[in-house]
């Protein structure tokens, strides 16, 4: 049996007209091939479109999950910086109001020696420079979210060691006498005075207040009391150490209100007005020490009672 492609017809075209005859010979098989060709060739075109299509839908579909990723790191990384803002400015609140000190503290802080009133220094921080600043306004955003967190950071240090800073002053203003220890007059002031006793000549390092026996000692800061006991001619002493090199005595007390070890806070009461030790009467010997020196009281503790 001859082969599809082998075989062949032969059709006839005849003008009724003339009565002229044409052939024309077909070959099967290319016959069939080419209609199955052109059949074919939209169904291809078809498939190709689709695929593409496919293909398109697919690439959209995986540029919005990750922006839709982006998108979540974006308001992650907004909620983050939104947070530290916000915690920034309950520091900078914080720190508004504590910089505020007590008038008569401050004062009296100020007129401390200069080595007492380092020890409360804090350092600072060096603020982001600008030049970063300007580079996060042209970098990618997610370089932009890197930059302000990072300068946020640096703030926030800052703030930190400004706080750090506050609280020292705060700690060391609590620790200067800015208060008077008693209620009475001043009957002998710092410096060049004639000895009760003798009659001579000399210097008097301290405060003599008089008072009523028993009237109240107070301390005149924040500290721990270091001693209260009897010690010669001061008679019944109490120490105050208030740290930073800034000491307190109070002598010729009648009695203590408060022993060695205990903390005490301006105004606490810690003895009484008495005349015990080298003392013509009841009065209230105190004395102000900054690193071991001897300073006059009364620049410290404001108007004169």
């Amino acid at each position: 049996m001859p082969s599809i492609w082998s075989r062949r017809f032969t059709v006839v075209f005849v003008d009724r007209t003339s009565g002229v005859g044409r052939r024309a010979t077909i070959h099967l098989g290319w016959t069939l091939a080419t209609v199955a060709f052109l059949f074919s060739v939209p169904v291809l075109v078809g498939l190709g479109i689709r695929w593409a299509t496919v293909a398109e839908i697919d690439s959209l579909r995986a540029s919005v999950a990750t922006l839709g990723a982006e998108n979540a790191n974006f308001k992650g990384a907004t909620g983050e910086l939104a947070t530290q803002i916000v915690s920034l400015q309950g520091v900078i609140d914080e720190l508004a109001v504590r910089a505020n000190l007590d008038p008569a503290a401050a004062r009296a802080m100020q007129k401390l020696p200069a080595v007492i009133k380092n020890r409360a220094m804090g350092g600072d921080e060096t603020a982001p420079r600008r030049s970063a600043m300007v580079a996060a306004a042209l970098a990618a955003p997610e370089d932009t979210f890197g930059l302000l967190r990072d300068a946020l950071g640096r703030l926030e240090l800052g703030l930190r060691s400004v706080r750090t800073d506050v609280e020292r002053r705060e700690a060391l203003a609590a620790a200067t006498p800015s208060i008077w220890p008693t209620v009475g007059w001043v009957s002998s002031w710092f410096g060049h005075r004639q000895d009760p006793f003798t009659g001579d000549r000399g210097q008097h390092y301290a405060l003599d207040i008089s008072a009523d026996k028993g009237s109240p000692v107070v301390a005149t800061a924040d500290g721990v009391i270091e001693s209260a006991e009897w010690n010669g001619n001061y008679g019944n002493l109490l120490v105050i150490d208030h740290g930073f090199g800034i000491t307190t005595r109070y002598g010729h007390l009648a009695g203590f209100a408060a022993k060695a070890g205990t903390r005490v806070r301006r105004g606490d009461l810690v003895g009484y007005v008495g005349a015990t030790g080298r003392a013509t009467g009841p009065h209230l010997h105190f004395e102000i020490l900054a690193n071991g020196q001897l300073i006059d009281p009364v620049g410290y503790l404001g108007t004169v009672r």
